[in-house]
């Protein structure tokens, strides 16, 4: 009745019905009823204009079924072309229309192929004055499969490019919150690849491109030069030649007159594109070598600034000399040839640092142009043929007394040691001499630093010249340095700390390593005897060079071995020879024992270990585990001890060796999670035993730290169970009272992250559990262990307790920060994703309520935990929460405590700058607290409140005008505070209101 209807509105709702139950069901209809169909809506194309839309969406259906018999689709689209004004359509219905064509254009190629040109005409007339972006990005993906499917285009090549290059450059701002999310990237991307995708535009496209190159908007420099840049990958020669002068011209005022970054950047890439895609062409006998011409052209209009006296086109012309020189091969030699004795003659005629440096950054680029090619024959390279005088002005730099000078010298000395046969022996042992001067005896610590980085670099290339060269001169001076008598302890001590730097840095290469690791460790055997009292700091010196030899040594197998089967026995036997009684006594003997020596060691033994095989981890922990538990001291060398190692016995005697647990942590919390620990139950107990009871607070805390990175990686299982069983019942008397309550905390902090990550969904331990204590909980958070959400609720349990409350407030910032020793992803702890986002949401509403309920004297506590919380937390998860946390944050900032202000301060910075809105409705409150922090007694919370002032005008300009004054005049007050780093920020925060 409808489709017959002689309203043409109810026949626009009939086939609107029928077109709806096409769309549902298109896929099920037979070859004969979809015949039916189409002629039946290409006869309604013909209708009242009404209609139109709801046929368009039929045919939309039939374009998607798989049995539409052959010429039905070309049928379709000569009467859409012929019969539909698509451009007066509604923008859904032209979308339908772009849809229809896409279809067909995915499924009926050869059919649609059929009809020539005409199919590309009658899309230009279907596009032709597109305004909407959702349907442009589907009708540039049409023009590009036009293009790439090799449609004819026919005589319509222009027609084409004129109906898509309109648009050029794109010029669209996507309303507020607008819920298609179209960027203008998108369109200027979509619309790039359709210029960019044949060479048949390139006579239309190549002038446009100079005009708006030539334009003054920023955005149009931009894209036109990306364009181009996109252009050069398919072009040849002949697409090219008619425009390369107007090409080189407008790019070379651009780089020479530009202020804006961007423009250069994109230049100079455009420049090495045209460049590249020249070198590509293929010359025939009686064709124009255009490359050359292109390339004379440059070094005509540059070449000369590089000789000017005053150096202000110095850069810009050497940047496009050496974008052109990066684009290939060929012309690199035709750029260097040309260029590098000149730049050499340069460095001569010129005796200023600063415009030596000058030359040499320029000298440098090229340098590192040749590196790109790789390994060149003699007689190719204009850099080999002037081998002698580069190396003659690299090394006149190391020389200079300029530091900056110093400093790209040895970027281009390593570059040219790079450069596989350029230096000759006789230059590489002078430049092992020039790094061996400047890494020891340079006053500048950053050419100090920037040698050692650079002998590191070209060790790996040269290990037998280091090895026999550099590292016995190194160990020369090392030696002179600690027996010198003559100078200062000064002197002595940082020739020394230079030395064993420079030992470590050049340990790239494993036969360097060989010789380096035993020079480290006599030294520290020579400093341990020593009697002098700063011991310690040399002993933490020779610790933080192995280590960094350590990190140098993980990814070869051989090196890393090397270094674990003589440095960690090695560290080992020292520890527990310092540990015997008769030694404790004397000065050698505590040096090995301070707490900054041990934490010096850990690293060590920790990057030793982690990046071990299995099977050699495991061959390893044989030996590491019996020594602590048995006392088996056979593998360490020198194991001749006075007395028997005890380190989890009792007595006061044993105190020295309960501190070596600390290398036990470092050793067993870096193995791989499946290297199997023996006797692993009664290390446990040993562990818990000791957090528990030793008086010392660094041993009970590297003790818990142990036990909890085991427990963390402990199979889910009765052991585990039985263990944590263990620790609750040691740690709830502890907790309730007496004089141990703090160790009690330490190891509740550790174990609970550990339960956390033990495995979610896990059936826990049948525990009746009320506590657990605090390492304990950072381990089982990590994993998300069953058990992790009692211990957490003790935790909150005990910031309403007046002697732990601080302390366990703290504590919240271990278990969210990152480990750097145990329980972190470095050494294989188990730590899945996600766990901060699920502490905050678990815990974070009982913070609030703790803190709603508690008494005056413990809130602060629990402002401290949840500013540690949020602190830690990834900004985009705390911005979806600010709304309701906002209040306790700014009433956190009131709170006396200097450790609370400060937190909240840091946790507030980011969202100013990341939730302006949200931030905008409290900012009377905001400014106030600032402005009163900004005389806080507490320098780090007076330059957090002021980063936050700063941060402050970030938000909307309407909301800050009231305020401009007031802050203004109240920030003038610590322009004049005592501490250099408050001023600064002062007058930063005060420059922006």
């Amino acid at each position: 009745f409808c489709l017959e209807n002689t309203d043409p509105r109810m026949r626009g709702r009939g086939i609107q019905l029928l077109s709806q139950v096409l769309l549902q069901c298109y896929s099920l209809l037979q070859e004969k009823e979809v015949l039916h169909l189409v002629l039946f809506y290409e006869s309604r194309l013909q209708d009242n204009h009404l209609v139109i839309p709801s046929v368009l969406q039929g045919l939309r259906a039939l374009s998607m079924c798989e049995v539409l018999s052959p010429g039905l689709a070309v049928s379709v689209l000569k009467a859409i072309f012929q019969e539909v004004h698509v451009q007066s359509l509604l923008q859904l219905d032209r979308h339908t229309v772009y849809s229809i064509i896409t279809n067909f254009m995915s499924t009926r190629e050869e059919e649609l192929k059929g009809l020539g040109a005409n199919f590309t005409f009658g899309f230009i007339q279907v596009m032709d004055g597109e305004k909407d972006p959702r349907n442009l990005l589907l009708a540039f993906q049409i023009v590009r499969d036009l293009i790439a499917k090799d449609y004819a285009l026919g005589p319509f090549v222009e027609e084409l490019f004129e109906v898509t290059s309109c648009y050029f450059p794109v010029d669209f701002t996507p309303p507020p919150n607008d819920p298609h999310g179209i960027q203008r990237e998108d369109l200027i991307l979509s619309l790039r690849s359709v210029l960019a995708s044949t060479t048949q535009f390139a006579e239309f496209l190549l002038p446009l491109l100079i005009e708006k190159l030539d334009s003054e908007l920023q955005s149009a420099k931009l894209d036109s030069l990306q364009t181009l840049t996109a252009c050069c990958a398919i072009y040849g020669q002949k697409e090219l030649q008619e425009f390369l002068s107007s090409l080189w011209s407008s790019l070379r005022r651009e780089v020479f007159q530009t202020a804006s970054e961007k423009i250069e950047t994109e230049c100079l890439a455009a420049l090495r594109a045209l460049s590249a895609c020249l070198s590509r062409s293929v010359l025939s006998s009686d064709s124009e070598d255009l490359l050359d011409s292109f390339l004379s052209s440059i070094l005509q209009d540059c070449r000369h600034h590089l000789c000017e006296p005053d150096m202000k086109l110095v850069w810009p012309s050497a940047k496009l000399l050496q974008a052109a020189a990066g684009a290939s091969l060929r012309t690199y030699h035709r750029i260097t040839h040309s260029v590098l004795p000149l730049l050499l003659e340069q460095y001569t005629k010129h005796v200023q640092s600063s415009q030596r440096r000058t030359i040499l950054e320029m000298l440098l680029g090229f340098l590192e142009l040749q590196q790109k090619w790789g390994h060149v024959e003699e007689d190719e390279s204009p850099l080999l043929s002037h081998q002698a005088p580069v190396c003659s002005v690299v090394f006149s730099a190391l020389l200079d007394p300029s530091v900056q000078l110093q400093l790209v010298g040895i970027k281009a000395l390593t570059v040219l040691g790079s450069l596989q046969g350029f230096l000759s022996s006789s230059n590489l042992e002078l430049v092992v001499d020039h790094l061996i001067r400047l890494a020891l005896h340079e006053e500048d610590s950053q050419s100090s630093e920037a040698a050692m980085e650079a002998a590191g670099s070209l060790a790996p290339t040269y290990p037998k010249v280091f090895s026999g060269h550099m590292v016995p001169r190194l160990e020369e001076e090392l030696q002179s340095g600690r027996a010198g008598k003559g100078e200062s302890y000064h002197k002595r001590h940082s020739l020394q700390q230079r030395c064993l730097q420079a030992l470590a840095a050049v340990s790239t290469h494993t036969s360097i390593v060989k010789e380096t690791v035993p020079i480290l460790l006599q030294h520290l055997q020579k400093v341990q005897k020593g009697t002098e009292a700063r011991n310690t700091q040399d002993v933490v010196s020779v610790c933080q060079s192995l280590h960094r030899v350590a990190l140098q040594c993980q990814q070869d197998a051989e090196g890393c071995w090397y270094f674990h089967q003589t440095v960690v026995p090695c560290l080992l036997a020292m520890a527990v020879q310092a540990a015997m009684p008769e030694s404790t006594h004397t000065l050698p003997g505590k040096a090995l024992l301070e707490e900054e020596v041990l934490a010096a060691m850990i690293p060590v033994i920790s990057a030793a270990t982690t990046h071990l095989s299995p099977e050699l981890a495991a061959q390893s922990v044989s030996h590491v585990v019996p020594l602590f538990l048995d006392g088996d001291v056979s593998f360490l060398p020198q194991n001749s001890f006075p007395c028997s190692f005890q380190p989890f016995g009792d007595g006061e005697h044993l105190e020295a060796q309960r501190r070596l647990v600390a290398l036990l942590m470092a050793f067993v919390c870096s193995l791989p999670r499946d290297v199997a620990i023996p006797q692993q139950e009664g290390l446990l107990r040993e562990l818990l035993a000791l957090s528990c009871s030793s008086n010392c607070p660094f041993t009970a805390t590297t003790a818990a730290k142990c036990f909890a990175g085991l427990v963390n990686k402990h199979p889910a299982g009765q052991q585990l169970d039985e263990i944590l069983q263990l620790a609750v019942n040691r740690m709830e008397p502890s907790l309730a009272e007496g004089p141990r309550r703090t160790q009690a905390l330490t190891l509740l902090l550790w174990v609970r992250p550990v339960l956390d990550e033990w495995g979610r969904g896990a059936e826990g331990p049948s525990l009746a559990l009320t506590l657990l204590p605090a390492q304990v909980t950072k381990a089982l958070v990590l994993r998300y262990h069953p058990l992790s959400s009692c211990l957490t609720d003790k935790l909150l349990g005990l910031l309403g307790d007046t002697e732990l409350g601080p302390a366990t407030a703290d504590g919240f910032s271990l278990l969210m920060a990152e480990s750097p020793d145990v329980l972190h992803k470095g050494c294989h702890a188990d730590v899945r994703i996600m766990f901060r986002q699920r502490f905050f949401t678990d815990n974070v509403p009982k913070l609030v309520r703790g803190f709603h309920g508690a008494g005056p004297d413990v809130k602060a506590n629990y402002l401290k935990g949840l500013s540690h919380v949020l602190n830690h937390l990834p900004k985009p998860v705390l911005v979806t929460e600010l709304p309701t946390l906002l209040s306790l944050l700014l009433e956190a900032l009131s709170c006396s405590d200097c450790v609370v202000q400060l937190s909240t301060l840091s946790c507030l910075h980011p969202l100013l700058l990341e939730a302006p809105q949200i931030m905008s409705l409290h900012v009377d409150t905001l400014v106030t607290k600032f402005l009163n922090l900004t005389s806080s007694p507490t320098m780090a919370v007076r330059i957090a409140a002021l980063r936050c002032a700063h941060a402050l005008t970030s938000l909307p300009t309407t909301v800050l005008l009231p305020y401009k004054g007031r802050v203004i005049r109240a920030l003038a007050k610590p322009l004049d505070d005592k501490k250099r780093l408050v001023r600064k920020e002062a007058v930063a925060a005060r420059g922006e209101w």
